[in-house]
């Protein structure tokens, strides 16, 4: 059906490339919280970092984004009826702590933070103007988790009409199957899955270029 339909095509990369790094915070990569899964997260995390240690040097545009406890119902919207209590309460002090950027990826200061309150990056925050601001027309997306916040933020960039790579070894969900599922989808419509590998290569001659 999918070659019939002529899905899948490689989008391929544009002029000027940027990263965002979704919600990748202690919260999914450690399992004494509540949404870890430190054996798919860690891995991830890792894959972002080799990503972020070829990339920064160059440099390119970085921005990470997170979720933090909200403080009322309002705030939460329809994450209260869904999934109520999933981010924490915010006079929980573990909470806070697993809203943290782990330190082999921590932000430096010229990479912004922001903190999202729904699925995509790109819903109700300044991501696109930033990118717009560095003429970005190529996304890396990385994090977690690959069929919810990360797949989010790939429809959406995809809608803004970025060119979407994503390094496989990059992103991670709570499970296999929702991660390959959504993987396979996403590489059918709206990016490039590619191993990191491929990645790395392409920035390395950016990198010559400049």
């Amino acid at each position: 059906m999918y070659r019939k339909a002529n899905f899948g095509h490689p989008i391929g990369w544009g002029r000027k490339v940027g990263i965002v790094v979704v919600d990748m915070t202690r919260a999914f990569v450690e399992d004494r919280f509540a949404l870890g899964s430190a054996k798919m997260g860690q891995a991830a995390l890792r894959g972002i970092a080799r990503l972020l240690e070829v990339a920064r040097p160059i440099p390119l545009p970085v921005c990470f984004t997170k979720m933090v406890p909200f403080r009322n119902r309002t705030e939460a919207g329809r994450w209260y009826d869904s999934c109520p209590g999933i981010f924490g309460r915010p006079d929980d002090p573990a909470a806070h702590e697993s809203a943290a950027i782990p330190p082999e990826i921590a932000p430096r200061p010229d990479e912004p933070v922001i903190v999202k309150g729904k699925p995509s990056a790109f819903f109700g925050t300044q991501l696109h103007s930033m990118l717009t601001y560095h003429n970005v027309d190529t996304l890396v997306v990385t994090g977690m988790v690959t069929s919810g916040c990360v797949r989010a933020t790939v429809d959406d960039a995809f809608s803004h009409d970025y060119r979407v790579i994503i390094p496989e070894e990059c992103v991670a969900d709570r499970a296999e199957v929702p991660h390959r599922v959504n993987l396979f989808d996403m590489e059918m419509i709206s990016a490039d899955v590619v191993p990191l590998d491929a990645v790395l290569a392409h920035l390395r001659g950016l990198d010559r270029a400049v």
